[in-house]
């Protein structure tokens, strides 16, 4: 281990990621010191991170929730340490990241926010990039919540927190892992705390995750009355999912009430409307899918919240706006938007084929034009 201007701790929970041991023990290394909890592991997950250098501790957390293993975790960080970095064994900080937070870091700071790229396309490229804040000081800090657990600050007075730009944390999630005990830990968080907003839109998400519908727009209703649910980012992606849930049950006049009230509500962002222009497709309303085509392809910035959607920055909107452009009799929006789409998903046979259908249309066009100009001479 590496020493330098801090004393500084990574520090993780674990069960059964043998496989990422040694990806993440490399990236970690240049902490003064690596403590992980183990929660269970049935493979060789303990021993590899041993042999590897991290101070190992075993502990089963029963009946489990997240908060109380980070919470766990964090207290065998010995009090000497002056910054901890949380890190799970899917995440890797890229090579250099001591130096990029010992150069930015001072005392009075509680805590960092940086980067956190979600998810990656094939290539290797960011896909999915949202705001992480597990790296604080080793005191007034605890975890809360028995899932999407988050880091409570506890000291006195007002939190000092630093954002470092070039302090970038990569997630190579492990999709075999189920997400069976997110329900029940989410509906626990509601319990103990009702009010707790952000709690309450995942759990709403996370019954249309599992087609229950019914209790999806429930949920989501009540996040949207709790005081705090101010975010607007948020409370748009809360009426699109209750609309979306209606639309599951076959309400699909209540569906398309909420995708407006779902535009509305944050106008500057493209999620809502891709659901919106979808609902509008499949009623054959050409020219509502046009319009919010249009509205969405206009704004130009992802955003860098968790609720970013990729789908809103492929090829979906250009591949609608050329239907319903084309239904319009605008063969040349239509070819245009046509053009977009295949640029974004090449090789898709269906795309193709309704370009060659717009090329078509246009040449027609142009032959009509033609007769009609001979005719009037």
């Amino acid at each position: 281990m590496c020493l330098g201007d801090y004393k500084i701790c990574v520090y993780a929970i674990c069960k059964n990621e043998e496989k990422f041991v040694d990806r993440w023990m490399d990236s970690v290394k240049e902490a003064d010191l690596v403590v992980v909890l183990d929660t269970g592991s049935t493979d060789n997950t303990v021993e590899k991170l041993k042999e590897r250098g991290a101070v190992v501790y075993e502990e089963v957390i029963n009946p489990w929730r997240f908060d109380e293993a980070r919470n766990r975790a964090l207290s065998h960080v010995p009090d000497d340490m002056e910054i901890c970095v949380s890190i799970d064994l899917d995440e890797i900080h890229e090579p250099g990241w001591r130096d990029v937070l010992e150069s930015e870091w001072k005392p009075e700071y509680t805590r960092v926010t940086y980067p956190y790229i979600w998810s990656h396309h094939d290539d290797g490229r960011p896909d999915q990039k949202y705001i992480r804040e597990k790296i604080h000081r080793r005191h007034d800090f605890h975890w809360v919540r028995p899932v999407h657990e988050v880091l409570q600050y506890t000291g006195e007075g007002t939190e000092k927190e630093l954002w470092i730009e070039k302090l970038v944390l990569h997630h190579y999630p492990d999709v075999t892992k189920p997400r069976s005990q997110y329900l029940p830990l989410l509906e626990l968080s509601v319990k103990e705390n009702p009010l707790d907003d952000r709690a309450t839109f995942w759990l709403g998400r996370e019954y249309m995750y599992y087609q229950k519908f019914e209790l999806a727009i429930e949920t989501l209703k009540q996040y949207l009355n709790i005081p705090t649910a101010m975010w607007k980012e948020e409370r748009s992606a809360a009426m699109r999912f209750i609309a979306q849930s209606y639309d599951w049950l076959q309400n699909s006049s209540e569906a398309m009430a909420w995708h407006l009230r779902a535009v509305n509500e944050c106008p500057t962002e493209r999620e809502p409307y891709l659901p919106l222009a979808k609902l509008a497709y499949r009623q054959n309303n050409w020219a509502q899918v046009f319009s919010t085509v249009q509205l969405a392809l206009a704004i130009p910035t992802k955003s860098t919240s968790y609720l970013m959607e990729p789908d809103c920055w492929g090829a979906d909107f250009y591949d609608l706006g050329s239907i319903s452009a084309y239904y319009l009799g605008l063969y040349e929006k239509a070819l245009e938007y046509g053009q977009e789409a295949i640029a974004k998903r090449p090789g898709d046979e269906r795309l193709q084929l309704n370009l060659e259908l717009f090329q078509k249309k246009i040449q027609e066009q142009a032959q009509k034009d033609s007769e009609l100009t001979q005719e009037q001479v």
